[in-house]
Formats: structure tokens, sequence, C-alpha cells
């Protein structure tokens, strides 16, 4: 019905190398994903896991809520945080977002 518009060769043509191209495009949003988002989330993951690792006695840390203390006990998953005098917290390894360095916090 609408064969007058295009002609039958021309679209036998363009479904002949379209295979390829796809195949190519793909593969190259495929490496799109991993350079822009799986790897740099890899290695922020690694950073997290050295940084929860590395946590000992005395250390100043942050966790995720904003919470700003000075561990006092570690554990296999938890740790104690003093937040200030006499007031001590249990929180989740994972919970800390940050070690500050050693003086920060004056008023505990």
């Amino acid at each position: 019905m609408l064969d007058f518009f295009i002609s039958p060769a021309h679209a036998q043509e363009a479904a002949a190398g379209g295979g390829i191209a796809q195949i190519v495009m793909l593969v190259g949003f495929v490496l799109i994903f991993y350079f822009l988002l799986w790897r740099p989330q890899a290695k922020r993951a690694k950073q997290h896991k050295q940084l929860v690792s590395g946590l000992a006695k005395g250390d100043e840390v942050v966790i995720g809520g904003g919470l700003v203390g000075r561990v006092t006990k570690v554990n296999d998953e938890f740790l104690t945080l003093e937040v200030s005098e006499g007031t001590e917290v249990n929180v989740q390894k994972n919970a800390v977002a940050a070690v500050l360095p050693k003086g920060t916090i004056k008023s505990i």
C-alpha cells in the first residue's frame, strides 16, 4: 500500500547492515555502564570496607546520621560510641561514614 514511498530494495539493504551496528551499540552501552556506574561504586565499596575494618578504640568517627563520637569498644559487627561524657551508643560498623582526625572532638 505504501510501497511507492520506500522502494523494497532500500529497505532490504538497511536491514542487512543493522545487525553489526546494534551489537557495537550494545557493547558501547555496556562499556559506558561499567566505567560510569559499576567501577566507581565498587571502588567506593572497597574503600568503605577498608575504613570499617580499620576502626579501633579511640578513633573519632561520624556515622551516616551525622552523630559524632569516639569509639570505646569494637566488636565484629557493632561498635560503641561515646557521644558525650557518660553517654554511649551502640551502632553498626557499616553506619560509619568517616573517621575524623584525632582531636576533632574536644567536648567529650
